[in-house]
């Protein structure tokens, strides 16, 4: 508290801020001695014992936050008592120029204090006591705790007892309340998202970090971490499963297969679906040990278990597989009968098993590259070469100048697991292959030059990456891409793929072929799917079905175009003859829909409005018996096609329609929540491996509920609101104040 003031005008009229070590920390909200909140009532330079009381937004230059209001000024001489226990352990000395500074009775260093008015508060030199900055204590336990309430008045001998006063409770960092169990959980919440091992806390140098940062913080043991751990998830769970249980439609599951160097093996499923807001959201579900995660038993087992652990057993609608399987049509068609027997499975199956888009780009791909490996690694050397130093860059980069080659694109190696940045590389080496052959002639070490044939190749495999490189990022330009816009990629690929088989080089009707025979199995399993889900879409519904079948099969379209057209027909009466369980406002929409048919129905003549048109009435009533009504299906695929707009929103669409079409909306929700590729957001198309995932040695060592709670939990906690409200030191800003670091700082405006 500051020593002494001039008068109380000089107090109302202060509001600035002490500068570094005369920095004001405001610890103490001081009131009138009547309020049960306040401490000390400072009026002038004396104590008033609670006559007057002080009001005002003025941050005092010391320990203490006033509330003060401009009163008559006194002119009395006597000085304030200073009461903070700060000044059992500090001097205050005289220094030239008429400030004052403080001195640590213990090591005799000496701090800021006072400079003129500039009055500089305590916490300061609260901060050299009980943080232990003070060279002449020697530990923590010799550490001097102030106490924020009660204390002595005796000079600190104890025979007198001070009154205890309650203080308001403030953010300063000193005297901030400390709670082992919420840290705890942070730090376990830490380890979770981060991916950091469990025995971190085990570390020494992590314990010295913390000590440093909270000396009173007991690190724990990595039994008691897994329980932390245990424990978020178990909250996180429950907080979704409060979630699922309003989920208006059904979801559809991706699958993912792991093994270990334990020969165990996992299986990972994630949940996605559409909300009541017509919002995307994915979830896993359950990260499961499982005996062979390739066995369909096996993997059947662990998609039941988790329906039945989340109360989904008559919820699900699709599954989505990578495409690894030799066998997939038996290993789907037994997947299917074991799941069918349990779970009530939309069109008799037929839309159940999906194969991810993003497997079957990046497998054919693979193929591709696979079928001219021998030109590639004479490009990547070619390149190392040129790379290895700066005299060959540029004798290099003369070549292509002298041969005018226009090409901007930089050459630059691949990043072998991604094999877009190959396609680039291949791409970028097309453009110098006058200047590669060159540079042979030129340089005697260098003979690893791509022949005329290996670029005709070159040029090739390119031309069909490019299909494969462009439909990838058409996918990745949408952020939750719904099912309808795999439709527009896949219709094209088939088509562009059944073209180049007959083209007139051999060279690229080989890689055509090849990739055509992959991509064909895809299509003849997904396309029913693919289609129905654009079907949904009102810019398109069945007339690009019509369109693209007209390409790709010519006089047999029509065949083809009625087995969607069935499909769509038949999944539609499903949902209205076994629609599933209603939200309430799926039923508060269904009987406005079915209120004015029942009222129909069950009356013989309309209710007369009284304006002498009964007759009419009458007439209108019998027209509308007389005439089959259309069903919500029949009047969507009637009415003209929404115009294509680039910012278009289907899911914002079916929201505004959902009263219009309450059972057809219900079949849209289900369609467009399938995930027709098992990339989550945020993730990249191009690195999306086939087949088995390997689960690290650190994690196969876990305890298998230990592995689900860490990878189950760091998926939700990206979601939570609690992982949002995690304290951080990050700069807040409010009217007029900042707070950093736990601590006041006043602002002028």
């Amino acid at each position: 508290m500051a020593e002494e003031t001039t008068n109380d005008t000089q107090v109302a009229q202060e509001n600035e801020v002490a500068p570094n070590d005369e920095a004001v920390q405001a610890d103490e909200l001081v009131q009138a001695e009547d309020m049960a909140q306040a401490d000390e009532l400072i009026q002038g330079e004396e104590i008033n014992q609670g006559d007057e009381l002080t009001h005002g937004d003025d941050f005092m230059q010391g320990n203490e936050l006033v509330v003060a209001e401009e009163t008559t000024p006194r002119t009395g001489t006597r000085r304030r008592r200073k009461k903070s226990l700060v000044w059992e352990h500090f001097t205050i000395e005289e220094v030239a120029g008429g400030a004052t500074r403080a001195c640590c009775n213990l090591c005799k260093q000496t701090f800021a204090y006072s400079s003129g008015s500039k009055i500089a508060g305590t916490s300061h030199l609260k901060r050299h006591i009980t943080l232990g900055s003070c060279p002449k204590i020697k530990n923590q336990e010799q550490r001097l705790a102030l106490p924020s309430a009660g204390g002595t008045d005796n000079d600190g001998e104890g025979t007198v007892e001070r009154r205890t006063k309650r203080r308001y409770r403030y953010t300063g960092y000193a005297n901030a309340a400390f709670d082992q169990d919420r840290s705890c959980s942070y730090l376990a919440k830490m380890i979770i998202q981060h991916d950091y091992p469990l025995h971190i806390v085990q570390q020494p140098a992590f314990s010295t970090f913390i000590e440093s940062l909270q000396p009173r913080f007991k690190i724990v043991d990595v039994d008691t971490m897994e329980g932390e751990v245990y424990s978020v998830y178990q909250k996180e769970k429950e907080n979704l499963l409060q979630a699922f249980s309003t989920m208006p439609g059904r979801i559809s599951l991706t699958i993912g297969l792991w093994t270990t160097s334990q020969t165990l093996g996992y299986v990972s499923l994630a949940g996605q679906f559409i909300d009541s807001e017509w919002k995307v959201h994915r979830r896993m579900l359950s990260f499961m040990m499982v005996s062979s995660p390739h066995s369909e038993n096996a993997l059947s087992e662990a998609i039941s278990m988790t329906l039945s652990d989340w109360n989904m057993k008559d919820k699900l609608f699709t599954i989505t597989l990578d495409n690894e399987c030799s066998s997939h049509d038996i290993y789907s068609a037994n997947l299917r009968d074991y799941l069918s027997n349990k779970n009530n499975l939309m069109l008799k199956g037929q839309l159940f098993v999906v194969r991810c888009y993003a497997h079957i780009l990046n497998a054919i791909a693979q193929d591709v590259i696979a079928s001219i490996h021998g030109v590639i690694y004479n490009i990547r050397e070619s390149i190392k070469f040129i790379k290895a130093s700066s005299a060959r860059e540029e004798k290099f980069a003369e070549i292509a100048l002298q041969l005018e080659i226009p090409s901007t694109k930089t050459l630059c190696l691949d990043v072998t697991t991604q094999w877009n940045t190959t396609y680039l590389m291949l791409l970028a080496a097309l453009d110098y292959k006058q200047a590669f052959t060159t540079l042979e002639t030129c340089v005697d070490n260098y003979n690893e030059a791509p022949s005329g044939e290996d670029w005709k190749k070159v040029e090739a495999a390119c031309t069909y990456l490019k299909l494969l490189y462009d439909s990838a990022h058409s996918i990745m330009a949408s952020t939750n891409p719904t099912s309808n816009l795999f439709f527009h990629e896949a219709w094209k690929l088939q088509l562009e793929l059944s073209n180049g088989t007959g083209h007139e080089d051999p060279i690229f009707s080989s890689i055509a072929k090849d990739m055509h025979e992959k991509f064909d199995k895809y299509w003849k399993d997904c396309s029913l799917v693919l289609a129905i889900a654009v079907v949904m879409d009102p810019r398109f519904k069945m007339k690009l079905v019509e369109f693209s079948y007209s390409k790709i099969y010519g006089a047999e379209a029509a065949k083809y175009v009625k087995v969607v057209d069935d499909a769509v027909h038949e999944l539609y009466k499903e949902y209205v003859a076994q629609p599933l369980p209603l939200t309430p406002a799926y039923a508060e929409q269904g009987e406005a829909n079915n209120g004015p048919a029942n009222a129909n129905n069950s009356q013989g003549a309309p209710a007369s409005t009284g304006d002498g048109l009964l007759d009419f009435d009458m007439y209108l009533s019998e027209i509308q018996s007389s005439q089959p009504s259309k069903s919500e299906l029949e009047q969507y695929l009637d009415e003209s096609l929404t115009p294509r707009m680039q910012e278009f929103d289907i899911l914002n669409w079916w929201k505004l329609n959902t009263v219009k079409f309450p059972t057809l909306s219900k079949m849209a929700r289900d369609i467009l929540a399938i995930p027709m590729s098992m990339v989550s957001s945020g993730n990249t198309i191009f690195t999306a491996g086939t087949g088995s995932h390997m689960l690290d040695d650190y994690r196969s060592s876990l305890r298998p509920e230990i592995v689900e709670a860490l990878f189950c939990a760091k998926d939700w906690l990206q979601y939570s609101a609690a992982a949002k409200d995690a304290p951080s030191s990050a700069l807040v800003k409010a009217e007029g104040s900042e707070v950093r670091c736990g601590h006041f700082f006043l602002v002028e405006p």
